[in-house]
């Protein structure tokens, strides 16, 4: 039924590949500021870009200016995204977040807090066990402009790629490719990929594009079984805010004035990093989800057709 919403609007296939450009576009003019304000900062410096790691150049700006600017492009990709679909395809914006007449955000809230006490007790219990890898990182005024760049900006890149991946790309090639499975491993695999430019990558291994697209497969599978992104809205900004606020690393993506600062050197990612999470808290969630919101008919929510909605006369 979600993927299905696309119907009620206009979905030619041709629809799609203008409205992506357009997204990226969007994306790209959101950059704009960001790179500017690298671009002066180096040369104020005295500094070349061209000579510059991509550490070097993340570490440029004041941290929490760093982050607000990083983020405002994926805010001006939401915008475009928005605009995309209400004007080129003529859907809502319930009907790209939800086949329910009203988005659930009770479905949205319940799994922000999961997640993020699971997620943050992970990072707790790994300061528990070796303190020697963290060093206290908290100063009120900078962590206190952090929780409000991080509480508006952090949701929106997020939810562009949720409204991007699970929602626009995943209802468009549902409905041209009449069934479900595809949608389901191309944004999932897409979605992994494009991470692959994350310094995470860099430092940890190529083995963390496995997580990144085991998390799409989970995320996907979240949004067809529920028949809504309200589930993964919410646990992709638990994910990303709770992180943000926790923990940082010279090596991240995320580089915040955090509670917890990661000093221990990267290790290749192995069994604990990737594989746990993937074959036993993911199915976890998946499981307490499925229980607490009746999913049923598996096989038909993520393998069957995609069907036009008969018209009522």
């Amino acid at each position: 039924m979600y993927i299905s919403q696309a119907f009620k609007g206009l979905h030619e296939w041709w629809r799609y590949l203008i409205g992506l450009s357009l997204i990226v576009l969007a994306v790209i003019l959101g950059q704009i500021p960001f790179t500017a304000a690298v671009m002066a900062k180096a040369y104020f410096n005295g500094d070349s870009l061209f000579n510059m790691n991509e550490q070097k150049m993340m570490s440029l700006l004041e941290s929490n200016l760093n982050l607000f600017l990083m983020l405002l492009s994926f805010a001006v990709g939401l915008a475009g995204l928005l605009l995309v679909t209400k004007y080129l395809h003529k859907l809502s914006f319930i009907q790209i977040t939800t086949s329910r007449k009203k988005i659930d955000w009770n479905r949205f809230w319940f799994i922000f807090f999961l997640w993020g006490i699971i997620s943050s007790s992970f990072v707790l219990i790994e300061y528990y066990n070796t303190p020697e890898n963290y060093v206290v990182n908290f100063k009120w005024i900078p962590f206190l402009i952090l929780c409000i760049v991080a509480i508006i900006m952090v949701p929106l890149q997020t939810s562009f790629e949720e409204y991007l991946f699970r929602g626009y790309l995943m209802q468009g090639i549902g409905v041209v490719l009449k069934n479900k499975w595809a949608p389901l491993i191309l944004t999932s695999v897409v979605f992994g990929s494009l991470h692959y430019a994350n310094p995470e990558v860099d430092q940890l291994g190529d083995i963390m594009l496995i997580y990144y697209i085991g998390t799409g497969f989970f995320l996907g599978i979240m949004t067809l079984m529920d028949e809504g992104l309200e589930l993964s809205l919410g646990f992709h900004a638990a994910n990303n805010l709770f992180t943000a606020l926790l923990v940082t690393a010279d090596w991240t993506a995320f580089q915040t004035h955090s509670i917890f600062k990661d000093i221990s050197e990267p290790e290749a990612a192995g069994f604990t990093d990737i594989f746990v999470p993937l074959v036993i808290v993911f199915p976890i969630i998946l499981l307490i989800l499925s229980k607490k919101y009746k999913w049923a008919n598996w096989k038909d929510k993520l393998f069957g057709k995609v069907l036009e909605p008969q018209k009522e006369n």
